[in-house]
């Protein structure tokens, strides 16, 4: 395994991190099998794990917190806040007064007494930016948190936290954690720049697109795969819908990209976790297994590096700065894009 720094934060992690949104009842229901999930992960020199209150409800915060049990000084560990943890709708977001009862609610699912880092896991266009800042700077000066981070800002919002924060005196983020892929290039255009400028590390997910970059969707397969995401989550089943353009064009590109992988000598999968890694603002790229077998392939992927030919080739395929199915890539599309109100003026 590979270890780096996290940007400014001087935290050395692991060039991939175990993400556990796969654990619990969107994924592995098996406490036990995702307990051994985390230690064979620990085991294999992963030491950076990345959680969040809403996955499963809570649920992957209390089975990473039982998998930690007697090893949480040797992790860095990071979980998030933002979605709606229940009906009330002061219990989302990133008010003050949400951020400092979540990552209580977060600590105690964890069983520790810090996390390394904390999220906010959206922008929050309905919060002062000032406010959801001044809330994470008490924790860390209360020992609660150490380093805060924000989760798919654009490029402009980075900014404006980092002169919000100077402004204000206020802890600044010093981690980014956008999605990013072979299909999902979008990034590379302002957000992995602007983060490099402000010293920021950057935290990777989404790495093999949805399972797209395993190869387990192809032209030929009309089915969709037993067990697999598109089949298990109804509700982003829109995004494999072989009717749609953007859908038509990965489904060419996978079988161009295993080809191109064949001649590497990896699979489509190391092919793309390797990528990731190759540009120099991504500090590390966050793994998302459902079971013991897919984590053992994924590690597999640790020491790969991609010669020059190999990188220009996948530009050529997938041209940097593209995302190729936008309205899916971005992980946060701004209410005025979406709400018809925001961008009309009142009659």
């Amino acid at each position: 395994m590979q270890y780096t720094k996290l940007g400014g934060t001087g935290i050395t992690v692991s060039r991939f991190a175990l993400g556990a949104m796969s654990m619990g009842v969107l994924g592995n229901t098996d406490h036990d099998d995702c307990v051994r999930i985390v230690h064979a992960a620990l085991d294999a020199g992963i030491n950076l794990i990345d959680t969040a209150d809403v996955y499963s409800g809570g649920e992957a915060e209390t089975i990473v917190g039982q998998a930690l049990a007697g090893r949480r000084d040797d992790v860095v560990l990071s979980s998030k806040c933002f979605w709606p943890m229940g009906a009330d709708p002061n219990r989302r977001g990133g008010s003050r007064r949400w951020i400092v009862h979540a990552v209580e609610e977060s600590l105690a699912r964890l069983g520790t007494d810090r996390l390394d880092v904390y999220y906010l896991h959206k922008p929050d266009p309905g919060t002062d930016l000032e406010e959801s800042l001044g809330a994470l700077s008490d924790l860390v000066h209360q020992g609660k948190v150490i380093s805060v981070g924000i989760s798919t800002f654009p490029g402009s919002w980075i900014t404006e936290t980092q002169w919000v924060a100077q402004r204000a005196g206020l802890v600044r983020p010093q981690v980014e954690q956008p999605p990013y892929s072979i299909f999902s290039r979008g990034i590379e255009r302002d957000v992995l720049p602007t983060c490099e400028r402000f010293g920021m590390g950057s935290l990777v997910w989404g790495p093999l697109d949805s399972g797209w970059l395993t190869g387990k969707y192809r032209a030929d397969v009309p089915a969709l795969p037993d067990g697999s995401r598109a089949a298990r989550w109804t509700r982003t089943a829109v995004q494999f819908d072989p009717t749609r353009a953007p859908v038509q064009r990965k489904l060419e590109l996978v079988e161009a990209l295993s080809a191109l992988a064949d001649a590497a000598g990896c699979s489509l999968t190391h092919l793309a976790l390797a990528f990731c890694l190759e540009h120099p603002g991504v500090s590390s790229v966050i793994l998302g297994p459902r079971t013991m077998e897919q984590l053992v392939d994924l590690l597999g992927a640790a020491d790969l590096r991609l010669d020059p030919a190999t990188l220009d080739a996948i530009d050529t395929l997938a041209p940097p700065g593209l995302d190729l199915d936008p309205e899916y890539a971005q992980g946060w599309t701004p209410p005025w894009l979406t709400d018809a109100s925001l961008r009309r003026r009142s009659r």
